[in-house]
């Protein structure tokens, strides 16, 4: 309706060679969202490894081998903002699920937002990430034991509400324009103050 273009490609954020031949499909981008991310609920000592590196890969993995893969063009360019998706959980431990490689997987996601921040910083490249609380989407209502699980998570959170995607958007916007020129390396976390107690 306002005459932009969209095009919806397909893509396996744990295939390097797909994101790749994506990239060089495209013109540079000037922002990149990276927001793929799966979770499970199992116990540490129940865990299969392919349990586990199936959430890295996807999580923490796939979130740097789509950076990689998309600022090569943007460094050439010269310009871009990438952000990617944490997770309150990269800051603390979620109870009562058990969810360790999950927490592990956005606490990396932090930490890698950090380097290639100052990695890429003097090439004009700002790279942040958004670490949201429990978000009401489709996925939460499929959770097994939700009610419980909503209520626990309620009493927990100072506001007393969880978090709607919309209100993830707009730091994204934000992190995205112009109107956060000297925001690099940060974590903004929207949790509605759960982190705070």
């Amino acid at each position: 309706a306002k005459g932009y273009l969209a095009r919806a490609e397909s893509l396996d954020v744990t295939d390097s060679a797909a994101i790749n031949a994506l990239a060089q499909a495209l013109p540079a981008l000037d922002i990149l969202v990276c927001n793929a991310g799966i979770v499970t609920n199992t116990p540490a000592e129940h865990m299969t490894d392919e349990e586990w590196d199936n959430v890295i890969n996807i999580n923490l993995t796939g979130i740097f081998k789509t950076c990689r893969g998309f600022a090569r063009q943007m460094l050439d360019a010269g310009r871009g903002s990438i952000i990617n998706i944490g997770s309150m959980s990269g800051q603390i431990v979620n109870v009562p699920q058990p969810q360790c490689h999950y927490n592990a997987s956005k606490a990396g996601v932090h930490h890698l937002t950090k380097s290639l921040a100052v990695e890429w910083a003097q090439r004009h490249i700002r790279v942040n990430a958004v670490a949201p609380t429990y978000i009401e989407t489709p996925l939460l209502k499929n959770l097994e034991n939700q009610d419980h699980l909503v209520n626990q998570w309620l009493d927990m959170t100072p506001a007393k509400r969880m978090g709607q995607a919309h209100e993830i958007a707009s730091i994204v916007q934000f992190l995205a324009s112009d109107a956060s020129s000297l925001i690099t390396g940060s974590i903004i976390t929207a949790d509605a103050g759960y982190t705070c107690i």
